[in-house]
């Protein structure tokens, strides 16, 4: 299959955002998008980059009734150097391929689709911003556009790639995120979608998101449908504690989404010899073990709101130019890491990097993540208030972050 560029005109070109500085989550758009259709008995065809435009769809497009669709959400940053890098691309593909399995979309050509992405970024590079702490997401959809009324499987398919320059998800920046556990509504069941990434599945959350927010509240910490005591997302983000030294995370179950950060840090934390451990966990465990000081450290990690934290001592969250968005946290003693282009993240791709990324991490009751390509320079920090059940605050760890700006060893 072909691709066709066809470039915006000179006269309707937009420029991107002089700062980040107050732009909304998620708002603005690059010129350009990536769209492809499919249809039944031919597969994909008329792959094409073109200027950013509405979506024309019949009032009867399937889609619009009965939610079949997928999406998918990565990030390009501004590496030092001037270039752009992408974080683990190939995984976000093949997570939208699981997920077409579920909701019955036909799969793409990972590799066809990469190389339009790249292309697509190269048209629209100058929207990949420079200033710390934000990046290029890149949303690519997936939607059965088959004009008909009735629930059953499409035989035609819309796929598009839109770029949208970003900073900070939650309104509060980079400052500390209040969390309610939510007791009455739950965010998939067994047998259903929750490991798809599916929109239904984001409208379902709207309510007990709206009123957690009504009360002061940032985002909603899931437990599990069958008896409502088990821990499986907080938010969008899936979630990580350190109990007794070891990194826990809920195990995947089909209710939970299979996050790229998760499998990031799951990924890095054994490679450095870190104990990890996917099992269930109770809130019950949690606030016991906050209490007794088993639980160090808690924190989310997801690609659109960059990570956060939380715990009885204080746990940080970074990301940087070429790393991508994924959260980190380690318990005492733990030194410096590394890990290079090629050798642990093969995904970091469309630029070569210009040398090693280290994260270095250190201090009791301090977890500081650092960023460096040749030289460091301070993370992004995102910190829990506390775990709330209902109206009452059942743990409150530290309130401020310590930062400290550690040399690469």
């Amino acid at each position: 299959m072909e691709l066709t560029l066809n470039r915006i005109s000179p006269e309707n070109q937009k420029n991107p955002p002089a700062s980040m500085e107050g732009v909304v989550f998620g708002t603005v758009f690059s010129n350009h998008m990536f769209s492809m259709v499919w249809d039944d008995g031919i597969g994909w065809h008329d792959a094409e980059i073109k200027p950013y435009q509405p979506l024309v769809l019949d009032p009867s497009t399937i889609v619009l009734h009965y939610g079949q669709s997928s999406f998918e959400g990565l990030k390009a940053y501004r590496n030092p150097s001037g270039g752009v890098n992408l974080f683990r691309p190939r995984e976000n593909f093949l997570r939208m391929n699981r997920t077409a399995q579920r909701m019955c979309l036909p799969e793409l050509d990972i590799d066809f689709v990469l190389g339009a992405l790249k292309q697509l970024l190269q048209e629209d590079s100058d929207w990949v911003p420079k200033e710390e702490g934000t990046s290029l997401y890149i949303r690519p959809t997936k939607l059965a556009t088959q004009e008909a009324l009735g629930l059953k499987v499409s035989s035609k398919y819309l796929f598009y790639i839109i770029l949208s320059p970003v900073g900070p998800y939650y309104p509060e920046g980079f400052n500390p995120v209040k969390i309610v556990v939510s007791d009455q509504y739950v965010r998939a069941t067994p047998g259903g979608v929750g490991e798809a990434k599916t929109a239904g599945n984001y409208a379902a959350c709207n309510l007990a998101e709206k009123q957690a927010q009504a009360q002061g509240f940032t985002q909603v910490l899931w437990l599990d449908a069958v008896e409502r005591k088990y821990i499986e997302e907080v938010g969008s983000m899936n979630i990580f504690f350190v109990i007794d030294d070891e990194i826990v995370t809920p195990q995947l179950n089909g209710t939970i989404l299979p996050g790229i950060t998760r499998k990031s840090v799951l990924e890095l934390a054994r490679h450095w010899d870190l104990k990890t451990s996917e099992r269930r966990i109770s809130i019950d465990e949690v606030l016991e073990g906050l209490e007794s000081g088993r639980v160090s450290e808690v924190f989310g990690a997801g690609t659109a709101a960059v990570g956060a934290g939380t715990g009885a001592g204080v746990a940080g969250v970074a990301t940087g130019a070429g790393v991508g968005s994924f959260g980190a946290t380690t318990g005492d003693g733990v030194g410096s890491l590394l890990t290079t282009k090629g050798q642990f993240m093969p995904s970091f791709d469309f630029t070569s990097s210009p040398g090693p990324l280290y994260l270095v991490t250190s201090g009791t009751g301090v977890a500081s993540l650092q960023k460096t390509w040749d030289e460091v320079s301070n993370p992004s920090f995102q910190q829990f208030e506390g775990i709330v059940i209902g109206s009452e605050v059942v743990k409150t760890p530290l309130s401020s972050l310590e930062e400290k700006s550690n040399s690469a060893s």
